[in-house]
């Protein structure tokens, strides 16, 4: 998937284990490359229900308070943020009831209320669920919608009513391919 967006014009990827791997994240060059994007992206495995721990040490340490959040802190008002994750877990696992009990957005309530606390719009996931499931067609497929997604999210193509309509951002693409 990754290979699919790295490269695009006005597309800036960021892999934090490879720029940090002793976790010393720099946090001022972090926040000046919120402040120059519009669109944040935590793309990311899911593990055990959650982020892997260089991500969230990057929450904790860049979205600081008086930067982010608090009465000062507003320098992100007003931009999105997305989680774009790989689970080994059908989507029907993600449901009230479901294998895993809760729903995918269930789970990702903590990411939600981050993004809100810093005043940013929380959009709806881009969730590859089964990865390791998955034949090379349909990695690609999945690969591919998603760089349909981040052009369509850098050239504005839907609207933000468009947008979170869907359970996840997945749906945009199915709408268009059943049609």
């Amino acid at each position: 998937m990754i290979e699919k967006v790295k490269d695009l014009e006005m597309v800036t990827y960021r892999n934090l284990y490879e720029l940090y791997p002793d976790f010393h994240i720099d946090v001022k060059q972090e926040q000046q490359l919120l402040l120059d994007h519009d669109i944040i992206i935590w793309h990311h495995p899911f593990y055990w229900y959650s982020a892997p721990a260089i991500l969230k040490e990057w929450i904790d340490l860049v979205l600081e308070h008086g930067f982010a959040y608090g009465r000062e802190g507003t320098a992100l008002k007003g931009k999105q943020v997305l989680s774009v994750i790989t689970t080994g877990g059908r989507r029907d696992a993600y449901k009230t009831g479901g294998f895993n009990q809760f729903s995918m957005n269930e789970f990702l309530v903590p990411f939600n209320r981050t993004a809100t606390l810093c005043y940013m719009d929380y959009l709806p996931p881009y969730v590859v669920h089964g990865s390791h499931l998955l034949d090379e067609l349909q990695i690609e497929e999945a690969a591919s919608d998603y760089q349909k997604l981040i052009v369509s999210l850098r050239d504005a193509i839907f609207s933000l009513e468009d947008i979170i309509r869907h359970e996840y951002l997945n749906d945009l693409f199915l709408i268009r391919k059943n049609k």
